[in-house]
């Protein structure tokens, strides 16, 4: 099998890349000085996406994040939330290899004029401030999904790594599940408890996605998705879009979290301080460098997700630029077709491999209309 025939065919469809947050950290979103048409300018920020190594790596289609810290100041979410949107609508118009698209016929002409099609999902329901008219304007403004929450909790939603309030969704996380429905905005339960995951599938009308989220069952992390919730995948109709994210793909690695967590309380930081957890964390790797990642690691989680939930509901979120370093192999966004040589070696068909680039999002996007005006 050729991998390039099937990415010629079948272009990866990403969930999920935290390019807008690392812009904002490092150029205040000058993407002047942190130019996309050049790797070289790319490596000098340390960011692992630029146009010439997305094309490399088959790269169609990206939702790109929109994300601000949960420990912003209250009053600053919002706005620092619409200067993020904002500067993806810039970067997107500064280059033409990348077109700003809603919905599957937009991907697929932007395909057919050779262009990576752009979307954009809010990662933290912490950034709609509890209110469905904040939802409402980001969903006019093109975001396509959100996040419930983040690493923390919001006042309607438990998050995977804080510890519970509602036991789930309070009565206006219902409301927000419903009123995405409504809207056409994605629910993605990725960062979510596992009580959050079974009580949204439960309210749901449409399919969900996990737009970053990998298997519970190979490593025992709580951002990852228990089996008896993958396996409500195939009734739902949605999609877990695998991610490669150490602390989430590798064991080992999620040991190695657990030890820099502990020293970092001891040093009186804590984890749910984004910043500044984040600044520790590469420190205590720069004198604990933790266990190695491979591509092996990943694909055990692919292998997984397709057996539990079915081919039908698996995809790619490589949280590219999310974190700061990636498997062996896996490094930055030319990586995807080691990744997909590595599924076939285990298996997997053309037929699959296509499901899983993009025609499993492309189907549950469809499946999540905007409204007519």
């Amino acid at each position: 099998m050729k991998i390039d025939e099937v990415l010629g065919n079948s272009p990866v469809f990403d969930g999920h890349n935290d390019l807008l947050w690392a812009a904002r950290e490092s150029v205040s979103y000058d993407f002047d000085l942190l130019d996309l048409s050049s790797t070289e300018a790319s490596k000098r920020y340390g960011t692992h996406t630029d146009i010439p190594r997305a094309r490399e790596g088959g790269l169609g289609a990206q939702f790109w994040s929109v994300f601000v810290p949960a420990d912003l100041p209250a009053e600053e979410i919002v706005p620092a939330t619409l200067e993020q949107i904002d500067a993806a609508y810039r970067m997107v118009a500064k280059y033409d290899d990348l077109s700003f698209v809603q919905d599957v016929a937009g991907v697929e002409q932007a395909w057919a004029r050779g262009q990576i099609a752009s979307l954009l999902g809010a990662e933290g329901g912490h950034q709609i401030r509890d209110s469905l008219g904040v939802l409402g304007a980001y969903a006019q403004l093109g975001v396509r999904y959100l996040t419930l929450t983040h690493n923390d909790n919001v006042s309607w939603a438990d998050s995977a790594t804080d510890t519970p309030v509602n036991h789930g969704l309070s009565d206006f996380g219902r409301a927000v599940v419903t009123e995405m429905n409504d809207l056409g905005v994605m629910v993605d339960l990725s960062h979510v408890s596992a009580d959050v995951m079974r009580q949204a599938l439960e309210i749901t009308s449409r399919p969900v996605l996990f737009s970053h989220s990998s298997a519970r069952e190979v490593c025992d992390h709580p951002r990852n998705v228990p089996d008896d919730v993958l396996g409500r995948l195939s009734t739902n109709g949605g999609i877990c879009m695998v991610t490669f994210v150490p602390f989430f793909v590798s064991q080992a690695v999620r040991d190695w979290q657990l030890e820099a967590e502990e020293s970092a309380r001891a040093s009186g930081i804590s984890t749910h301080q984004f910043e500044s957890y984040h600044a520790f964390l590469n420190q205590y790797g720069a004198e604990h460098p933790p266990p190695k990642c491979t591509i092996s690691d990943v694909v055990a989680h692919f292998n997984h997700v397709r057996e539990v939930a079915g081919i039908e509901h698996v995809g790619i979120g490589g949280d590219y630029d999310g974190v700061g370093w990636q498997p062996v192999g896996l490094e930055d966004v030319s990586g995807y077709p080691r990744l997909l040589d590595a599924l076939a070696a285990s298996g997997w068909s053309r037929a699959d491999l296509e499901a899983l680039t993009c025609r499993n999002v492309l189907r549950v996007l469809d499946a999540n209309p905007k409204p007519a005006p």
